[in-house]
């Protein structure tokens, strides 16, 4: 039975105990099977045919306009030529369809102060069918590894930091839902999503600025949670559905809206309509633009906000007490399928303010919040299941380490230090930092 007790109050007992170990066995599985995911390269398909695009940006200069992007194909022969625009984007279209490609640009139209990478003004990429590759060109402005190693660390550290927050703010419900029904929820990461698309859908289809599409991303994203508790998870817990079993149809409805959000939105990465064309402000060893402080206020605040919640209020103190024991909490009065509700339809929020303050870095994709589910269960895991604090404490700390870690490794292959120290967690201490005998959320 749930929150069965045979310890000290708080304490998980021996068939709880037992119970954690196969949990374990598929989230250390699920972990190899999201990184191989992440680290494969994806074919991003539309309904719009070959492409290539990218946009020209550096930390200092903002988005670069008016800069020609050229694009020949393997005979030499041009295919298509653009400037880019005030966002510094560029998009050229592949007549020709799939196959090899050379992008270059104009190196004489760079503003002052950017100059080319080591790799040159000329990039030969592959395109599938019906993909819309995207180029990168590695500009330099100067920032990067400037004033040495140690100024290059303090940058990492605020972008970890910044990371840090976000992942926060999207695992606190991951947490929190794992806290008050055992479910270990792998379609979180497409909440994620939903809140993002949604936003970028009403900012940039529907000209409602940013901030009121947030909320209305936000409460959207309460309603999805309220609908999977309401029309999935009840049901089977009625039924006694097992965890593990409930483990597997979360991912199998990851999958399901995964790819119903690919089929909406397609495989476009686009930004929102706002707070684009910004240039980072230099506060002495480091560099941010607006968008990103603004970033770590607004998660800063809703953390305190929840954390105030779970303190003070009194569906925050039904929380605790329903992650606690759960037969306890009903016994004293609460209706634990309110609590629960609550929980789903707070972590549908918080997923959707997660999924805007990441597009804002991170433009939008259909496969963002997949992207971060390893690490939002690398924060929640190593902070303490079930407990919201550990959440924010397990994030920060796996934020600030992914970003430390490209001081050794390289960028791309980041997530791969998260994925290690997932595993090493869930092998040395699965309870996490915070994982104690008394459960706070």
């Amino acid at each position: 039975m749930h929150g069965e007790r045979t310890g000290p109050p708080g304490a998980p007992s021996g068939r709880a105990a037992r119970g954690r170990r196969p949990l374990v066995l598929a989230l250390l599985v699920a972990a190899f099977a999201m990184a191989l995911a992440t680290l494969l390269p994806a074919g991003i398909a539309n309904a719009e045919g070959e492409a290539v695009r990218g946009t020209l940006q550096t930390s200092k200069s903002g988005p670069i306009e008016g800069v020609e992007v050229t694009v020949t194909d393997s005979s030499g022969d041009e295919v298509g030529s653009v400037e880019t625009d005030d966002e510094g984007r560029f998009r050229v279209e592949l007549p020709d369809g799939p196959g090899e490609y050379t992008v270059s640009i104009d190196a004489d139209a760079l503003p002052d102060g950017v100059e080319l990478g080591d790799a040159g003004a000329e990039r030969t990429v592959t395109v599938q069918p019906n993909a819309q590759q995207n180029v990168l060109f590695g500009l330099e402005d100067g920032s990067t590894n400037s004033g040495g190693g140690g100024i290059r660390a303090v940058q990492l550290l605020v972008d970890g930091l910044r990371f840090g927050l976000i992942i926060a703010v999207c695992a606190v419900g991951l947490s929190l839902i794992f806290g008050t029904t055992g479910l270990t929820n792998f379609a979180h990461g497409e909440l994620v999503t939903i809140g993002a698309i949604v936003a970028w859908y009403i900012n940039v289809q529907g000209g409602v600025p940013l901030i009121a599409a947030t909320l209305i991303a936000m409460v959207v994203g309460a309603g999805v949670g309220a609908l999977h508790e309401l029309a999935l998870w009840r049901p089977l817990r009625k039924r006694g559905t097992g965890l593990v079993a409930a483990l597997v149809v979360s991912i199998g409805l990851s999958l399901l809206l995964r790819y119903a959000i690919q089929i909406v939105y397609g495989g476009f990465s686009n930004p929102y309509g706002e707070y684009q064309s910004q240039q980072a402000v230099n506060y002495g060893v480091f560099t941010m633009t607006n968008r990103a402080l603004a970033s770590i206020v607004i998660a800063v605040v809703v953390l305190v906000l929840v954390a105030l919640m779970l303190q003070r209020t009194k569906i925050g103190k039904a929380m605790r007490a329903v992650a606690d024991n759960r037969d306890l909490a009903a016994s004293s009065g609460i209706d634990v399928n309110r609590v629960i509700l609550v929980v789903w339809m707070m972590g549908g929020a918080l997923a959707a303010l997660g999924g805007v303050l990441l597009g804002l870095s991170d433009q939008v994709q259909w496969d963002m919040g997949f992207r971060l589910l390893l690490l939002m269960f690398a924060g929640v895991t190593l902070g303490g299941l079930g407990t919201a604090y550990g959440a924010l404490v397990g994030s920060v700390i796996i934020g600030v380490f992914v970003q430390m870690s490209t001081l050794v490794i390289p960028d791309d292959t980041k997530y791969v230090g998260g994925l290690l120290l997932l595993i090493v967690i869930l092998v040395i201490r699965p309870q996490g930092i915070l994982g104690s005998r008394a459960r706070i959320g």
